[in-house]
């Protein structure tokens, strides 16, 4: 999906919203555990039941790695589901993957040849050639930890250095120097309200993927009162506060409520963007 296709399915649905499937074994409705793959029931119900009010769906690996091959390929059913079914869904892969240059070359593999998914999410710590190869692959983009919305975030994020710039505000300022805004995102946590205002100086055409809403907290309004730009540039993403609305047989019924209710404050926050002055 290039950045135009992005923008149009953002304002024709009037949603910026993405669902994140964290799914825990532990915590999805007790009537489904008895099913063959109940990991990926669960997710078909949620991406059927949200597709209307999302753009985005965002698998964290962790929820299925810990399963082993099981919880792979449940993961794997579930992005394939997602390219059959909803082809104009952008697909996030929240994996945060690097590592020196060859082994990135092998996760941008997994991910963007095996999988095939839209988007993964990459930890720039150990610098340009751990994030440069996945940069490598034509339509794909690499959504770039920059400032997260954890609070351990403040332990290396916001340190500075002898000329007073933050390590989040050299890692977007440095990386840009390998990649663009037609390929390149930024991580950016809810939870850190007027701190968009500085990452826009930096990176001004950039989409952020903002977690944090929600369960943790953060501001939908806030977020878009400093994050928002003409195009939207926001890709926020909501969790535990979609998929477990409830642990019963309306789970579904209950997780689409959750993003229609998200979808419809989106949807003001568009309006309100395109018609300032």
């Amino acid at each position: 999906m290039t950045k135009q296709q992005l923008i149009e399915q953002i304002f024709a649905k009037k949603t910026f919203l993405c669902v994140g499937l964290d799914t825990d074994i532990k915590k999805i409705p007790a009537h489904l555990l008895g099913n063959d793959d109940p990991i990926f029931d669960f997710n078909k119900a949620i991406i059927d039941a949200t597709a209307d009010y999302c753009v985005a769906y965002k698998p964290n690996l962790a929820f299925y790695e810990c399963m082993g091959t099981k919880g792979l390929a449940s993961f794997e059913r579930t992005v394939k589901y997602l390219k059959e079914n909803y082809p104009d869904h952008f697909i996030i892969a929240d994996a945060k993957r690097g590592d020196i240059g060859n082994t990135s070359a092998m996760y941008a593999r997994t991910f963007f040849e095996e999988y095939d998914v839209d988007a993964l999410t990459v930890a720039p710590y150990m610098g340009e050639d751990s994030v440069t190869p996945f940069l490598k692959y034509d339509g794909k983009w690499v959504i770039v930890l920059a400032l997260t919305s954890n609070a351990g975030s403040h332990d290396f994020q916001l340190t500075t250095d002898q000329d007073g710039e933050h390590l989040f505000e050299k890692v977007i300022r440095k990386s840009q120097a390998w990649g663009g805004d037609e390929n390149m995102m930024y991580v950016v946590g809810a939870t850190q309200g007027k701190m968009f205002q500085d990452i826009r100086m930096l990176a001004p055409k950039h989409f952020l993927l903002v977690p944090g809403v929600g369960a943790q907290g953060g501001s939908l309004q806030e977020v878009c009162r400093y994050g928002m730009t003409e195009a939207c540039g926001l890709i926020v993403n909501s969790s535990r506060g979609i998929i477990y609305a409830s642990a019963g047989t309306d789970f579904a019924e209950a997780a689409a409520a959750k993003a229609k209710e998200l979808q419809e404050e989106m949807a003001v926050e568009l309006e309100q963007a395109t018609t300032k002055e």
